[in-house]
């Protein structure tokens, strides 16, 4: 199933590896991907991005909400990196934050974004939900709804979603489509139960896929059965 306009969900880890929290060569990997996919695709595609590769929460010593802050941030830090990436092989993209650090990036506004996507840019939404308590995957399901995106890709280093861990569990099934009512019921870890209930509402399909594969996000664009869907 195609689509006209996209949300891409990546996580921090797509950046950076386990030497650096942003590496040169993940970053330009990631950059080419979205690159070569929307070119070949022309689907409209906007991108959340996690901060795992900087921040993964709270320890001991600091609360929840000053922690979930801190990622937001890290979120600005990683969609700045990626616009740059994008920026400099050529392709148009603007950056917009739920959080008010205007002086780095555009506040989010939901008209502008819309014309901003219209208008051929990569969008890049930074700041997750701009609220605490939310995940990245939440954020993104939210932001797809808000520009009315058909579909909602989450990128994973797995080929779809299986009914165990497949590195685990050699007998693990691969589902290569799901209903949301099957995905809660089965109790799958692919994303949090916000998502579903904003994408069952809205719609919006979910694609599940192996981002590291090169070419892949380009043939999730073109509609191509690449790793697990999951829908109304």
């Amino acid at each position: 199933m195609s689509a006209r306009r996209a949300l891409l969900k990546l996580s921090g880890e797509s950046v950076g590896d386990g030497s650096s929290s942003i590496s040169e060569s993940s970053l330009l990997r990631a950059a080419s991907e979205i690159k070569s996919a929307v070119v070949c695709s022309k689907v409209q595609l906007a991108v959340v991005i996690g901060a795992g590769n900087i921040w993964r929460g709270a320890g001991k010593f600091i609360e929840r909400v000053t922690a979930d802050k801190m990622g937001m941030l890290a979120t600005v830090i990683n969609s700045l990196a990626l616009n740059g990436a994008l920026t400099k092989m050529g392709v148009k993209s603007s950056v917009f934050s739920a959080e008010g650090v205007s002086d780095f990036v555009e506040d989010f506004k939901k008209e502008k974004v819309i014309d901003s996507i219209e208008q051929g840019n990569i969008v890049i939404f930074a700041g997750g939900t701009g609220k605490p308590f939310c995940t990245t995957d939440t954020a993104a399901a939210l932001r797809a709804v808000e520009i009315k995106a058909d579909m909602l890709l989450k990128a994973t280093q797995v080929d779809g979603v299986y009914s165990a861990d497949p590195k685990k569990n050699k007998d693990a099934m691969k589902f290569t489509s799901l209903t949301f009512k099957e995905a809660l019921d089965r109790r799958l870890e692919i994303m949090d139960a916000e998502v579903f209930s904003l994408c069952m509402r809205a719609n919006i399909s979910i694609n599940v896929f192996d981002f590291y594969r090169d070419g892949n996000l380009g043939k999730v664009l073109n509609g191509e059965e690449i790793g697990t869907i999951v829908e109304v």
